[in-house]
């Protein structure tokens, strides 16, 4: 479903040049939830925004169902690819409502059936119809992460970016936000690249990952070998190890990589 090849970002010139990601490579399968792990500033979340047009590639490919994408990117390509971002609390219009927020992709594709589609995509994330009207300011995180799912799958897209989808929520929203998107993505056949610094995460909704350390791709795992503690690379096993627990006397337990 995804190619990711020799990609490339860089910000500015000169003394201020910044290669935030160096010749990163991945694949995604086809229904597949794909993880991409590692510290601030490692380049994961840009990695998200090449992809969807947001940051410049400078070079290397990205390959959506065998097709390289254009820049920039066309009406299909938004059909096909959608992101949910970090931060519920910026990324919806504070003046909007719930129905304008989530009818707005439906007129720029030309959709028809706004209403009843409106109403589908709220129930598909658990929320009913009596949200339709309300403020993102009468919402709580869960919710307003909730309604962002919605409007990123009221186009029926295949592939959805997820960048930090829950760091914003407490844990028990996070518990509840990760499981539907765990639904959705069986449901209707998605394809995840999810985002995330957290590990526990990553293990519970993706399968492989790729561990990202200053803008490069350091190894590429799986889930199983994260929850098991085992890693080839350093780094890797340094991130295990920041993520395990710690008793009330002090010691280290074994890694919580389990949500």
């Amino acid at each position: 479903m995804l190619d990711i090849q020799n990609l490339q970002v860089v910000f500015g010139t000169g003394r201020l040049r910044v290669d935030a990601v160096k010749n990163v490579s991945f694949q995604v399968e086809r229904g597949a939830s794909y993880g991409l792990v590692g510290e601030s500033g490692s380049g994961k979340s840009t990695v998200l925004r090449a992809i969807c047009g947001l940051a410049p590639i400078s070079d290397g490919r990205v390959s959506v169902e065998g097709k390289e994408v254009t820049t920039p990117r066309d009406q299909a390509f938004y059909r096909t690819v959608q992101m949910v971002f970090q931060d519920p609390y910026a990324s919806l219009h504070p003046r909007h409502t719930v129905d304008r927020t989530l009818s707005e992709p439906l007129a720029i594709h030309g959709e028809k059936d706004a209403e009843a589609r409106i109403v589908q995509a709220l129930r598909e994330v658990g929320l009913g119809p009596s949200f339709r009207f309300r403020y993102p300011h009468q919402l709580s995180g869960g919710q307003r992460q909730r309604i962002a799912i919605a409007r990123a799958l009221i186009l029926r897209p295949k592939v959805l970016l997820l960048d930090e989808p829950t760091s914003a929520l407490d844990a028990s929203v996070q518990a509840e936000v990760l499981n539907l998107l765990d639904e959705l993505r069986q449901k209707m056949g998605l394809t995840y690249i999810l985002v995330s610094h957290d590990l526990a995460v990553v293990a519970h909704l993706c399968e492989r990952l790729l561990v990202m350390r200053h803008g490069e791709g350091v190894e590429e795992t799986t889930a199983a070998a994260l929850r098991s503690g085992k890693a080839s690379d350093s780094y890797t096993r340094s991130l295990i190890q920041a993520s395990s627990g710690f008793s009330r006397d002090g010691q280290k337990t074994s890694p919580a990589l389990a949500v």
